[in-house]
């Protein structure tokens, strides 16, 4: 099966085409304030509207008040939840909108009793994180903890980028890879360029296989 895209921390129009051009499978909008990657509710708004159809678009949240998905839920009707912070499994499924609830891999014992806790989700995305901490850190983590037999697709985040995908995926058996940092200029400015290699080296893999 054809691993799936997902290029996080988009924060213009122009880079929300560039992904969709590039045969990315969805983009990823911050609605975490601390984030240098946090766009408005009107910028995600433009960029929702501005976007071709087949394009997923994910809402990144971190331990946010229910009033503030909610508010961005009225302007902006996400495709997926994604949820990064401590948030427990009945505030996230509170929404009814389906959602991936994001793992830190960096000191997480047993990622099956987490995970198990959360029998709602959609997806679940490890990250080089602490449990509950912040993600977006830029680092990998050992992808050999990465759970290959677990029931529910497994969206692989952390230090990825065009250099090393191909052996994220080679190795691993994940469902998805999402990027941010990997293919940015500076924080939130995406380069074209590096979404086109990055996609280059996904299906030159594919093909390999």
């Amino acid at each position: 099966m054809a691993v799936k895209v997902k290029i996080c921390g988009i924060t213009s129009v122009k880079d929300a085409l560039a992904v969709s051009a590039s045969g990315a499978d969805a983009i990823g909008l911050v609605f975490y304030p601390k984030s240098s990657r946090y766009l408005s509710i009107a910028q995600a708004a433009e960029i929702y509207a501005a976007l071709p159809p087949f394009i997923s678009v994910v809402g990144l949240f971190l331990d946010a008040s229910q009033a503030e998905v909610e508010a961005v839920l009225e302007q902006v009707p996400l495709d997926l939840l994604q949820f990064h912070g401590s948030e427990s499994p009945q505030y996230c499924a509170i929404f009814s909108r389906p959602y991936i609830k994001a793992v830190g891999m960096i000191g997480l014992d047993d990622f099956a009793l987490y995970a198990d806790q959360y029998p709602d989700a959609k997806a679940f995305l490890v990250d080089a994180h602490a449990p509950g901490a912040a993600g977006g850190t830029g680092n990998t983590f050992d992808w050999k903890d990465i759970p290959n037999d677990y029931l529910k697709p497994i969206i692989l985040a952390g230090g990825l980028n065009p250099d090393n995908i191909a052996i994220a995926i080679q190795s691993t058996d994940v469902y998805a890879v999402d990027l941010s940092s990997g293919v940015e200029i500076s924080a939130g400015i995406k380069s074209e360029e590096k979404i086109k290699a990055l996609m280059q080296e996904v299906k030159r893999v594919e093909h390999s296989e």
